[in-house]
């Protein structure tokens, strides 16, 4: 069984995926002033899960090019929606492996890039990923809104079915 922490995660990621369902190619290109578009943030968020499940937790990267164009700060652009839902998948499928063996203490370790401390814990970078994916929820579902988009999803979804509140393990 995943820890709480990951549970919260992947119930976070399906939350997500939930909110990205019928969002078409095309409205995942569009823009709105300096917002970023939609297929950006799939990559951005692909981003971060590379970097520090992939990257700083198991010392390998899949996609050079998402450090290099969808990191925080990077410049806007308009990436296929499709091919950043492979990466994203490609990515978190990657990931999750290495997310099955964290325990209570591996998530109070430090979070290492080659070999030293980022100043950061693995619990803390998971929590991180966790809130930025619910800030970009919230984006997500206002750009549709601009878009027009009708029948969103409502939010917190089956968290009690999905991802009941339990006790960490010891």
């Amino acid at each position: 069984m995943a820890h709480p922490l990951v549970d919260q995660l992947r119930f976070t990621r399906s939350e997500w995926l939930r909110g990205l369902e019928g969002v078409s190619e095309e409205d995942g290109s569009k823009h709105f002033g300096p917002m970023n578009c939609i297929s950006w943030t799939v990559g951005h968020l692909a981003w971060q899960e590379q970097r520090y499940w992939l990257k700083y937790g198991m010392g390998k990267v899949l996609y050079p090019k998402v450090d290099e164009l969808f990191a925080n700060g990077a410049p806007i652009s308009t990436p296929s929606l499709k091919e950043m839902f492979d990466v994203w998948q490609a990515i978190t499928k990657a990931a999750d492996p290495f997310l099955d063996t964290l325990t209570t203490e591996g998530l109070l370790a430090d979070l290492l890039r080659d070999g030293k401390s980022i100043g950061q814990s693995v619990g803390s970078a998971m929590r991180r990923t966790t809130y930025h994916y619910w800030y970009h929820i919230g984006e997500i579902q206002a750009i549709r809104q601009m878009l027009g988009h009708k029948d969103l999803p409502q939010y917190v979804g089956e968290i009690e079915e999905l991802a009941p509140y339990r006790a960490e393990e010891n």
